[in-house]
């Protein structure tokens, strides 16, 4: 035996992960239904199954379950932002619901957890990438994924995983078990659940979210434990290539507000300072009907400028959003203010560095009527080096 060294295998794990999880970003196929791995693409007229599509995909290459939610202690005197990532790559594709093996090498996981403590402003975050096999890996008949000891699942009592479970820490920072349960009806985004992000018809993902989750449970943050609840908004993508080549990175945010209704946006930034026409917004109303606009009918402006003392990145973390009521006609602008400006995820390990920020959202008046996320991405200048 000649036993690869824990560096090394970190090593080896990069490097699959940037040259192989990201390469058909910038190189995805003309229109097919598999690409060349034999992987296969997202596609209109999918049918979807319940709990079957809460779980993983190995025929598609790339899939993610994302979490981000807002807690509060007991008496609402401590505020808290949270993110629980999972995703999974395929090295080879499967059709078959083979076992994983205890080194399993058709798939590596990666995982992202963070914490953010509105009080201290402090923001602390853990990455982890491994194999499938006994360190990681996702069910194929029901939600079950798990990373190292990170893990969301369905709970048994749940017939279409409404209800889940999830356990998740950051290094000694913090350890956080949350109980979540759906109080809108999961929703698919794009049409029937096909949701695209370029021109070419392979840059697409079947986009499932449950825009509302009451979250409660219990989170320790540098040895304080309190009770907590809140909201939780969770998005499972499943694809082979999400974008185009022309892209240069992309920001999004998911809006829960207190009136009920949520808001889903995401505008694909080109490499011309343009907004690429498949950018969309999706408002939810509060009997979880889902209406799209195009970028022609929203703006999503730059207000103000943070720069990360750690990349030297300069990211637009206060913004605006304008867009007229779907049914009423009405006007609407947000402001997207976020509960600490240092909310930036380095990417040691995936490779991808970006802003993942909790905010609070205001009217004109500055009156806080929701709470959101927003993701920032490609700012560093960096991003389709590293996903060469």
């Amino acid at each position: 035996m000649n036993p690869t060294s824990q560096h090394d295998q970190s090593g080896i794990l990069r490097l699959v992960l940037s040259l192989s999880l990201w390469i058909m970003i910038l190189h995805p196929c003309e229109a097919a239904t598999v690409d060349s791995e034999g992987f296969r693409f997202a596609q209109p007229g999918y049918e979807f199954s319940f709990p079957r599509d809460h779980s993983s995909h190995p025929e598609f290459k790339i899939e993610w379950w994302y979490l981000t939610g807002h807690l509060w202690n007991e008496d609402r005197s401590r505020r808290f932002g949270y993110q629980a990532t999972f995703f999974r790559r395929g090295v080879r594709p499967s059709l078959s619901n083979k076992p994983a093996t205890p080194f399993g090498s058709s798939q590596v996981y990666l995982a992202h957890m963070t914490i953010l403590d509105v009080q201290s402003k402090a923001f602390v975050y853990e990455e982890r990438i491994n194999r499938n096999g006994w360190d990681a890996g996702a069910s194929a008949d029901s939600l079950n994924v798990f990373n190292g000891n990170w893990f969301l699942k369905a709970d048994p009592a749940a017939t279409e995983s409404d209800g889940m479970t999830l356990l998740g820490s950051v290094r000694a920072d913090a350890l956080f078990e949350l109980s979540l349960q759906a109080t809108k009806p999961k929703v698919f985004f794009g049409q029937d659940g096909l949701s695209r992000k370029g021109k070419n018809p392979s840059a697409a993902s079947h986009y499932i979210t449950y825009p509302r989750l009451a979250t409660k449970g219990t989170l320790t943050f540098r040895g304080e434990t309190f009770q907590v609840q809140g909201q939780t908004w969770m998005d499972h993508e499943i694809s082979s290539s999400q974008l185009d080549y022309g892209q240069v990175g992309w920001d999004w945010a998911s809006v829960q507000l207190d009136s009920g209704e949520e808001i889903m946006v995401y505008i694909m930034r080109q490499k011309d300072g343009s907004v690429d026409p498949f950018s969309t917004l999706a408002w939810i109303d509060s009997k979880g009907t889902v209406t799209h606009i195009g970028p022609d009918q929203f703006s999503w402006t730059k207000q103000d400028y943070w720069t990360s003392p750690h990349s030297i990145a300069s990211y637009p973390i206060q913004s605006e959003l304008q867009f007229k009521h779907p049914l009423s006609g009405d006007s609407i602008r947000l402001r997207f203010s976020p509960l600490a400006s240092d909310q930036e995820i380095q990417g040691e390990l995936g490779g991808i560095r970006y802003w993942e920020g909790a905010c609070e959202v205001l009217d004109p008046d500055s009156m806080v009527i929701g709470s959101a996320y927003v993701e920032l991405t490609g700012y560093d200048g960096k991003l389709r080096e590293t996903l060469r």
